[in-house]
């Protein structure tokens, strides 16, 4: 080994970039990720790969039906209830 390395051309990031997927980090509610594990033991697929399903179905369905006000008031009263007092 060296004594020392120059490290002045050194650049940050991947060694070898990947192409057709990009490695993240996110935080998923407990509850969303124990469905998707549950999918996993029982189909075989993985969870990262089923998630990434959802996902591409979800933006290539059409986004074109505008939210009802019967939807509103659903969502809001599940965001609601959810929500702990504040008294």
């Amino acid at each position: 080994m060296r004594k020392e390395y120059d490290f002045s051309k050194g650049k940050r990031g991947a060694v070898i970039p990947s192409h057709g997927k990009t490695r993240i980090t996110i935080y998923l509610d407990d509850e969303i990720f124990d469905k998707f594990r549950e999918q996993t033991e029982m189909t075989g697929i993985g969870y990262q790969t089923l998630i990434n399903e959802v996902l591409k179905k979800y933006l290539q369905s059409p986004c074109d039906q505008p939210l009802t006000q019967g939807d509103l008031r659903r969502i809001l009263r599940e965001e609601l209830s959810l929500r702990s007092p504040s008294l």
